[in-house]
């Protein structure tokens, strides 16, 4: 099976999570996850996320997000970059999701982003997943 992704396993659970209906999935947390959780917050696509302690690396808590005909909000999260393939992108070569529908999030020199700060901020970096 080669290298593992561990942020590939969290967005495969989310897509998953969504598509079978679930208020929550639990996945091992890390610093870069709950950055990608907040900006899937911000951006709408989670109702909300917690980290929640154990004696190993903690847990985080995803609260999946449905419209009002109980339709998943997030129609389909990809991971982009790769352990075993890295894609980047310069600032000016960053790509738009759905004509701007959907978004990149992105691992910049300045943090982990989606594509509109990074444009912002005029830089470019590590395209993680697109979501839209």
């Amino acid at each position: 099976m080669g290298m593992t992704d561990p942020i590939a396993d969290m967005l495969t659970q989310i897509r998953n999570g969504s598509s079978a209906k679930f208020s929550k999935v639990d996945i091992p947390a890390s610093k870069i996850k709950i950055h990608i959780a907040r900006i899937l917050k911000d951006e709408g696509y989670l109702k909300n996320f917690k980290v929640i302690k154990d004696n190993r690396q903690g847990l985080l808590r995803l609260y999946l997000k449905y419209d009002e005909k109980n339709q998943q909000v997030l129609s389909n999260i990809r991971r982009v970059s790769r352990p075993s393939r890295r894609t980047y992108a310069k600032k000016d070569n960053i790509p738009k999701v759905l004509n701007g529908m959907g978004l990149s999030i992105l691992t910049t020199s300045k943090g982990i982003m989606t594509e509109r700060e990074a444009w912002k901020l005029g830089v470019g970096g590590e395209i993680i997943c697109t979501v839209w």
